[in-house]
């Protein structure tokens, strides 16, 4: 299932989730070569979260090989701003589309809710929620941690307290048929939560790399609380589909589409 819309209006000019796709997108070509070796796995060593570097948990010098001909070597400095650059490094042409288009998709709402300024700081510290959950998974871990989707999962933990009625329009793919859903979005949103959920506890004490599930989930809870924060009620009180008490979500229907 992949979100195509949702059926929110948003009056502000989301400048600051346009500002974070634009340094996403630049960090993949400048930093990240556009996915291509070296580039890609040397930029996933030095910017990547590595908890048993970031706590000292590994001894130095220990290697981790990451790409085909490149090992992370873990130093004896703690490299903690890495907190604040893995939420803008990613690991594929993939990783990077989906995560911005997730925050496409739900980024805007959730900064017509608080503002500008606001918004840079909550974005930053789901982030680094996302961080710490992961951290927290494997303290001992060597597998550097890239993406936004933490960051991006605290924008959708606070989308679905401001506004879990409103419906979110789903491309879904059933075989040779192509069909497009409009379900709440505290419907599409949990099931996402729950798959996370399942996939962290399926991940304790596995080991190698793959989704940061526990990242996932720390952003998402670190968001649904602290929207209570920062939310403006000013600004969350224009929206005409909000909270549980809002008015009916304008599409409630699904509809096939034609592949």
């Amino acid at each position: 299932m992949v979100p195509i819309r949702d059926d929110n209006p948003h009056f502000l000019t989301p400048y600051v989730t346009y500002g974070i796709v634009a340094l996403n997108v630049i960090a993949w070509f400048v930093l990240q070569g556009w996915g291509a070796e070296p580039a890609l796995s040397r930029s996933v060593c030095l910017l990547g979260l590595t908890p048993g570097e970031l706590l000292n948990t590994l001894p130095a010098g220990t290697q981790v090989q990451v790409g085909p001909q490149t090992y992370c070597v873990m130093s004896e400095a703690t490299h903690a701003y890495t907190l604040f650059t893995s939420m803008f490094m990613h690991g594929g042409w993939m990783h990077i589309i989906g995560n911005m288009w997730f925050l496409w998709i739900f980024g805007n709402n959730v900064e017509d809710a608080m503002g500008h300024l606001r918004f840079a700081v909550f974005y930053l510290l789901c982030g680094l929620a996302a961080g710490v959950g992961q951290i927290l998974a494997d303290t001992a871990s060597g597998i550097p941690m890239v993406g936004a989707s933490g960051a991006i999962g605290g924008v959708m933990g606070a989308y679905v307290v401001l506004y879990p009625r409103i419906h979110v329009h789903l491309l879904v793919f059933l075989g040779f048929f192509v069909t497009v859903i409009a379900v709440p979005a505290v419907f599409m949103l949990g099931y996402w939560f729950l798959l996370q959920l399942l996939g962290g506890f399926g991940s304790l004490g596995r080991e190698g790399g793959g989704t940061a599930f526990w990242a996932h989930i720390g952003g998402f809870v670190a968001g649904a609380v602290l929207i209570n924060i920062f939310k403006v009620p000013e600004l969350v009180e224009r929206h005409p589909y909000r909270g549980l008490r809002q008015a009916a979500s304008p599409t409630g229907t699904w509809r096939r589409v034609r592949r």
